[in-house]
């Protein structure tokens, strides 16, 4: 039996968690990093995080507007229903959640840190800030096997794996952006490392929550998938991008950002 025959077989809430284990691990992979440097050129990091902001609009779009739309069509209602409205839902759920958890972006100062007002670390809040880019990723790769469990037509394993391999890849640098910083702080490897490596633990439960509520609410699952590029989306325009131009390696973060979208759109035409 092959791998891809065994994995076929599964529960899709299984297939999720298994995708969302895979995405995380890469996040605790970008995070070792930490074992064998103190720094990383800031020009690389940039690049990096435009790259994961390329690869997290292009998923957007090809994994899960473009099928919500479709698949809206195929259920007998205008498309851009169930799009915008998800989409606008799933920006406005990663506002709330931006100003109500306490965070700090990557190169800004404590005094700057978001959300309600703590005594947290600030090796905290860089993991909070991580983690919430985690959220709509772990729920976007739950939707998507959701949707080949529920037998949609537009949704194929392949693409579901396409989307969850693309996620893995942009996982590596935010696992280095949050350990890194740790490191030159001079936390132990170790300390760094747990830290970096926490940040993409959400990534498996919101992969089950989003593969579970599209089993038990096949209905929804236009709303869903456009609540995923939503948050997605909000999550780049609001902390990858500035984030990655923060040091006017503005170039260097371009080109990464248009490689990452170049990446994904090509894995999810070529897979999906």
């Amino acid at each position: 039996m092959t791998f891809v025959t065994w994995f076929s077989a599964l529960n899709p809430i299984l297939q999720a968690l298994l995708a969302t284990g895979f995405t995380y691990f890469v996040t605790a992979l970008g995070a070792a990093a930490v074992f064998f440097f103190k720094e990383i050129n800031r020009q690389l990091l940039d690049g990096m995080l435009g790259f994961a902001a390329g690869v997290m609009i292009a998923a957007s779009f090809w994994s899960l507007l473009a099928p919500a739309i479709e698949l809206s069509e195929e259920n007998g209602v205008a498309g851009w229903i169930p799009a915008v409205t998800g989409f606008m839902l799933g920006g406005g759920f990663l506002f709330i959640v931006d100003h109500l958890m306490p965070h700090l972006h990557l190169g800004f100062p404590l005094d700057q840190a978001e959300g309600i007002k703590t005594s947290w670390q600030r090796s905290v809040l860089l993991v909070m800030a991580i983690t919430l880019h985690n959220i709509p990723e772990g729920l976007a790769v739950g939707v998507a096997f959701g949707a080949v469990g529920a037998g949609i037509p537009s949704a194929s394993l392949a693409g579901a794996g396409a989307l969850a391999l693309g996620i893995g890849l942009q996982n590596f640098p935010e696992g280095v952006a949050v350990a890194m910083p740790l490191r030159r702080e001079n936390f132990s490897r170790w300390k760094a490392f747990f830290y970096g490596q926490l940040s993409g633990i959400v990534e498996p439960m919101a992969g089950i929550v989003g593969a579970a509520a599209v089993l038990l609410m096949r209905p929804i699952l236009p709303y869903a998938l456009a609540f995923a590029a939503g948050a997605m989306i909000y999550v780049v325009v609001e902390e990858l991008i500035p984030e990655s131009q923060l040091s006017q390696n503005t170039h260097v973060a371009t080109f990464g950002t248009m490689l990452g979208f170049a990446v994904m759109m090509a894995l999810d035409v070529a897979l999906g």
